[in-house]
């Protein structure tokens, strides 16, 4: 081998260790992954739990593939997250990978283009679920260069970043009903509005719970600056009881049997809001709004293998 080649290659050792590092520090793979999975099986289940044309269905491997794609995909979307708000983690959390300097932002990049290119040629067989994808992962690219060149919006105003962040999700949500309805050989039908009603009302829960705290940090970016503890504590609980009431509603339509399901994960935000009040504590339980969001998962995935 020349040097050049040797140079290549230890570059690229290296690299590959800054990203074990950037895995380790900003993407712990056992919840990320956990999370991706339920994500993937519990909304398709969603889709299919209020989808009255899809009695009997069942995950599958295009299933298997769509959970894949979205722990790469969420691997891939921590990267630019970290990159935009590299300013702010260098001030609050200067612990992180790439705000400590064990990974840099052209390693993040590269990342980015070979796991995006993956997603693609992973998904190739589902042309709809892969057009939806490459539109989602080029969004990504392009809310990050607006923000990197003209630093906009500014990751202090949290409604506004959350709104030009939010279709992106929902991207990944039509990916998986596009994904669903090559499983089941379905056409597009309008129940599909109100599910992901449903996932993005119960995902807001998660959102706005994980930054609540009685007394912000200078800087701290929490909705309680924006809407104030109260407000944004109500919101928190309001958002996955309308999330609930519409599944009930919906999978009880289409013959859920067990749509009860959709009220037990409410047993979760309603038991930390009340630790959390009556104990004074600085901040939200801090894994409640996750395992909140991983039993609600859990019950659309039941409630889509209906009898």
């Amino acid at each position: 081998m020349d040097a050049a080649g040797a140079v290549a290659r230890d570059g690229g050792e290296l690299m590959i260790a800054r990203w074990a590092r950037f895995v380790a520090g900003s993407y712990p793979p056992l919840p990320s992954v956990l999370f991706a999975v339920a994500w993937a099986y519990g909304v398709t289940g969603l889709f299919a739990a209020v989808d009255p044309r899809a009695p009997h269905w069942r995950p599958d491997a295009g299933t298997a593939v769509a959970a894949l794609t979205l722990a790469i995909n969420l691997l891939l979307m921590r990267a630019l997250d970290d990159i935009r708000d590299l300013d702010y983690d260098r001030r609050l959390s200067p612990d992180r990978p790439l705000a400590a300097g064990a990974v840099r932002t052209g390693d993040l990049l590269v990342l980015y283009a070979a796991g995006a290119t993956a997603l693609l040629l992973l998904n190739v067989g589902t042309p709809a679920a892969m057009g939806i994808l490459a539109s989602q992962l080029g969004y990504g690219v392009l809310v990050v260069a607006v923000h990197q060149r003209l630093r906009w919006p500014s990751g202090d105003n949290l409604v506004l970043s959350l709104l030009v962040s939010f279709p992106a999700q929902l991207l990944l949500h039509l990916y998986l009903y596009a994904g669903y309805l090559h499983g089941t050989g379905l056409g597009p039908s309008r129940d599909a509005l109100p599910a992901i009603g449903i996932v993005v009302l119960a995902s807001v829960h998660l959102e706005l719970a994980k930054k609540i705290t009685r007394a912000p940090q200078p800087g701290e970016r929490t909705y309680v600056n924006v809407f104030g503890l109260a407000g944004t504590t109500t919101a928190a609980l309001v958002a996955p009881v309308i999330s609930a009431v519409l599944l009930l509603v919906l999978a009880e339509r289409a013959g859920g049997a067990w749509a009860l399901l959709a009220v037990v994960p409410l047993a979760l935000p309603f038991t930390a809001g009340w630790r959390f009040v009556r104990s004074a504590s600085p901040r939200w339980p801090t894994a409640s709004p996750a395992l909140y969001l991983l039993l609600t998962f859990a019950g659309y995935f039941v409630l889509g293998l209906r009898p």
